[in-house]
């Protein structure tokens, strides 16, 4: 092939030609630097489950002594507190005697690091194990049982925020009524040795959370009821007020078979049917006995909630049938008006559907344990 000089209209095409080749060369560079990391993952991963694989063989032929001396205890807890359920599962299935291994301070042992640390993945498998029974009647040394490892309040839990306490309380509450239902009676009502038992531990230690949620679920009922009450007055009051007046020959309204009248008509009733809900649902919330009541609340709110969304939008059609029977044919006053209306009423909407749908993922998760398992060790 001969060598080609290029003429002066190639010439001139070389900058664009560069631009394009190093734009090129630059989404190769980082299309490069994405599949090696992909890479690095797969191998670190790969590499991962060989080492893991070759740990868990060396686990079977090793003794009690030789564990303990290889800090195969401590990493285990370790493991357990971190929630490394593919560790965990691994190694328990190689030398399932680590089941019984303790955390050298307070003789936990994982099952209890996992309820206390609410690692709920790794306390799964605790059916997975036909001594599930002696597991669960395990004490530590201060002679908490497992169900006061419910009752204490995780260690690195983050409370940053009133709504953040009151969900995680909630959460603790529901935590706790799980792990309950597992244990025997007898440990239901075991003190540990200072005296308590898990249900006076719970109080004592959720007592700072139930001021919390108590000052949380006030605040937000009162934010929700007055907004609720206003709407019900002014949709009451736009209900028996006709518009236009009526027939005086036939005392009926005079938009009776106008289309949009018989919208209005039927958004204001919907519109106070779901107020009248929602503030009747807030009226009969009470704060007696909150941590048992943070069961019960969260759906009483969440259905106030709902209603007092749902009222928004009868109330905005209200609103526009309202202007459009009232500034009939003047468009070009009824769309700026509806438009500068509309933002606040979104702003609102949106701060309220965002609390609800926190509300209903925190009170209606999937159950903590999965009891239909197959005994495997």
């Amino acid at each position: 092939m001969g060598i080609r000089i290029p003429g002066v209209d190639d010439i001139n095409q070389i900058p664009v030609g560069i631009q394009k080749l190093e734009k090129g060369k630059s989404t190769q560079v980082r299309n490069i630097g994405l599949g090696i990391r992909q890479t690095y993952d797969y191998e670190s991963k790969h590499q991962y489950k060989k080492l893991l694989l070759r740990m868990c063989q060396e686990l079977q032929c090793s003794s009690d002594k030789q564990l303990k001396k290889g800090l195969v205890y401590k990493a285990i807890i370790k493991a357990t507190k971190k929630g490394m359920i593919e560790f965990v599962t691994a190694i328990w299935s190689a030398c399932p005697e680590l089941v019984w291994a303790e955390e050298v301070f307070t003789g936990r042992n994982p099952f209890m690091c996992a309820i206390l640390y609410r690692q709920y993945e790794i306390f799964r498998l605790l059916y997975c194990f036909s001594l599930k029974d002696s597991i669960l009647a395990a004490t530590d040394g201060g002679g908490n049982n497992i169900l006061h490892m419910a009752a204490m309040t995780e260690p690195s839990a983050r409370r940053n925020t009133i709504p953040d306490a009151a969900f995680h309380m909630q959460r603790d509450l529901q935590w706790f009524k799980e792990v309950k239902s597992v244990v025997s009676p007898s440990l239901i009502e075991a003190e540990n040795d200072k005296g308590f038992t898990p249900q006076d531990l719970f109080v004592k230690n959720h007592k700072g959370l139930v001021d919390q949620a108590k000052d949380w679920i006030k605040e937000t009922t009162s934010s929700c009821t007055v907004p609720a009450i206003l709407i019900v007055i002014i949709m009451f009051a736009a209900a028996i007020t006709v518009r236009g007046g009526n027939n005086q020959n036939t005392s009926l309204p005079m938009f009776l078979k106008d289309k949009v009248f018989m919208l209005f008509m039927l958004s204001n009733a919907l519109f106070l049917v779901s107020a009248t809900t929602s503030l009747l649902v807030f009226h009969t919330i009470t704060s007696r006995n909150l941590e048992e009541d943070l069961i019960s609340l969260p759906p009483k709110m969440i259905i106030g909630l709902s209603s007092l969304i749902f009222s928004i939008a009868p109330m905005m059609v209200n609103f526009c049938t309202s202007l459009s029977i009232i500034l009939d044919g003047n468009l070009w006053v009824v769309i700026p008006i509806i438009c500068l209306v509309i933002v606040p009423v979104i702003l609102f909407t949106w701060k309220q559907v965002h609390l609800l749908l926190a509300m209903v993922a925190s009170t209606y998760r999937p159950r903590i344990f999965d009891r239909n398992v197959k005994p495997w060790m």
